[in-house]
Formats: structure tokens, C-alpha cells, sequence
């Protein structure tokens, strides 16, 4: 690609510009498909909800996915229904039994204490995972006030959280997205006003949305929720060789 001017783009491991991919039922041929295809951009999989408990092939996936130096989140909502029933310590015994690295905590379904999830988010960072913490309700009803998640992602960090995730649910209709999809632009501007970007993970599932935090912030912000057939059209918004972006990446 030398022969055409592109924006700088990061090399994996990278600490921003990352493609946070959703799995929400891969089988292992689909899996080695999208490393071969997307391999160079997938930064982190998350395995959707709790479809880890239930999926028939998680064991070969992870290797799948470890072969390839492809770290791998399981779903948050997992994380909270341990939470709920107060088998925390299962699921992170279960974690390390399975040999994963990173740990979503977040609170979008049910009420979770502010001072318990800090807490979390302090215990398992301490204890050498890397965590991401998310941010925001997966309930479309329900409005936060910018100052809110600025004053959340603010504690969230310094508790420990590598990123946090800027909730936006796998159809990118609740939190920082109205429920037709609309980025809320003011509440994105008060984060980015507040918060190192780099720090932050918008969750992205759709095109438009994914195009609007490229133009807003350029080619190296964080996305997330990105579906596997997704990541190479994500990269060539990234280097503006999508009709959407071309002219308007730095």
C-alpha cells in the first residue's frame, strides 16, 4: 500500500484504533475464515452475552482464536448475571480455568452498586486481568446525563479499567445512540471533552455509526461490537478507501 497515502495506522498489540469484534455464535471454520481474511485487524473478540456457557465448540474456538494471538472478552451480561446470583468468584475461577486474560464488567441490566462494581473493576485489575468496564443502559429508555458518564468513565478508569465501553448494544440503538440509531452528539462531545479518547471503546455495530466516530475523531478510535463480516469494510473506513471516508481521514 506504499504507493498510496493512507492514515497511520497502529500495529497489533494495539493500545488505541481497536477493532473490539463481536462472536455471537462463530462455529471454528468461521472463525480461521475471518483470520484469514481480516486477521491483521481484529484486536479483541468478544463472545456475545453468555453464549460462552452454552456454545458446543468453546474450547476449539479459544484455541482458534489463541493460536492467533487474538484475545478473547467473554460477554458482560454474563458478568452481571454472576453478579446477581453472587457466584463472582465461579465465573473468575472459570475465567482463569479457560485461560482468558480479559474480563468485561459492566452494569447495563441490572443494579449494581456503584461502590461493588469500582470494587471489581480494582480486584480483578489487581489480580492481572485486563478489564473492560462498560459504561451505560442497555435500556433505550433510559437517559444519563453527559456529566453522568463523564463522572462514571472518570471513577471506572481509575479503578483499574484498561478501556471502558461506551454501551450502545449489539444493534446500536440504546446508551450513546437514540433509539433510531442517531448518534447523541452532545453527549459524545462532552466525553471527548473530559476523557483521553484513546481510553474510551464506542460500541459501533452499524456503518453510519462507525463512519461518524471516524470523522469526528479520525482513524485510530476504538469501536466495538463490530460483526466478523464487518472488519474489512471497518478497515477501509479507517484508511479512507470507502466512499464514506475517502478525503476525510488524518
Amino acid at each position: 500500500m506504499t504507493f498510496l497515502d493512507l492514515p497511520p495506522r497502529s500495529v497489533k498489540p494495539r493500545s488505541a484504533g481497536l477493532t473490539h469484534v463481536l462472536d455471537r455464535g462463530l462455529s471454528v471454520a468461521a472463525v480461521d475464515g475471518l483470520i484469514e481474511v481480516a486477521g491483521p485487524y481484529v484486536d479483541i473478540v468478544k463472545l456475545g452475552w453468555g453464549t460462552a456457557l452454552v456454545t458446543d465448540n468453546l474450547a476449539a474456538k479459544l484455541d482458534r482464536y489463541r493460536a492467533h494471538g487474538i484475545p478473547v472478552v467473554l460477554g458482560g451480561t454474563l458478568t452481571e448475571v454472576a453478579l446477581s446470583q453472587q457466584r463472582a468468584d465461579g465465573l473468575i475461577a472459570w475465567l482463569r480455568e479457560l485461560r482468558l486474560q480479559h474480563v468485561e464488567i459492566s452494569d447495563g441490566t441490572i443494579a449494581l452498586a456503584r461502590e461493588e462494581k469500582l470494587g471489581l473493576i480494582s480486584k480483578l485489575s489487581g489480580d492481572g486481568f485486563t478489564v473492560f468496564s462498560e459504561v451505560g443502559s442497555k435500556d433505550a429508555e433510559e437517559i444519563m446525563a453527559p456529566y453522568r458518564w463523564v463522572e462514571q468513565i472518570e471513577a471506572e478508569l481509575e479503578a483499574g479499567a484498561w478501556k471502558v465501553v461506551a454501551e450502545a448494544r449489539e444493534t446500536g440503538t440504546a446508551g450513546i445512540y437514540r433509539p433510531d440509531g442517531e448518534v447523541r452528539m452532545g453527549l459524545i462531545d462532552e466525553i471527548a471533552h473530559a476523557i483521553d479518547i484513546d481510553r474510551v471503546l464506542f460500541e459501533a455495530p452499524r456503518k453510519d455509526q462507525q463512519v461518524w466516530f471516524l470523522r469526528r475523531f479520525g482513524a485510530e478510535v476504538n469501536l466495538g461490537n463490530i460483526a466478523p463480516d464487518d472488519v474489512l469494510s471497518l478497515e477501509t473506513l479507517r484508511l479512507g478507501l470507502r466512499a464514506d471516508t475517502v478525503g476525510r481521514m488524518s
